[in-house]
């Protein structure tokens, strides 16, 4: 039994190129998958139709609310929610993970 097999034929260079493109997919479906780009726009997405709701609200739905226009005010309020959320993303976006050393110290 020799020591120094070949292992279905990948050398040592080829497992760790694997290795760095995985990590590299990893970093990028970590970043598409932030949950502040999702909250954010679906915020943005929610706070647009209910604000366009609440620019023309009719006259039952005012006396419903004591004179409020509470569509037009919770879709502002959601977009701005929305657009921090965004903002925060773009300001401070997510740490690439720092790849782990499987090798020991010398």
């Amino acid at each position: 039994m020799s020591e120094h097999r070949e292992h279905s034929g990948y050398s040592e260079d080829d497992v760790q190129r694997e290795v760095t493109e995985l990590q590299a997919k990893s970093a990028t479906a970590a970043r598409i998958f932030d949950l502040r780009r999702i909250i954010g726009g679906l915020f943005v997405i929610y706070g647009v139709i209910v604000t366009i709701a609440g620019i023309s609200p009719s006259d039952t739905d005012l006396d419903k609310t004591g004179g409020i226009n509470i569509n037009l005010w919770t879709g502002l309020g959601m977009l701005l929610l929305g657009l921090f959320f965004l903002t925060w993303l773009k300001l401070r976006p997510l740490a690439p993970p720092t790849p782990e050393n499987d090798e020991p110290p010398e």
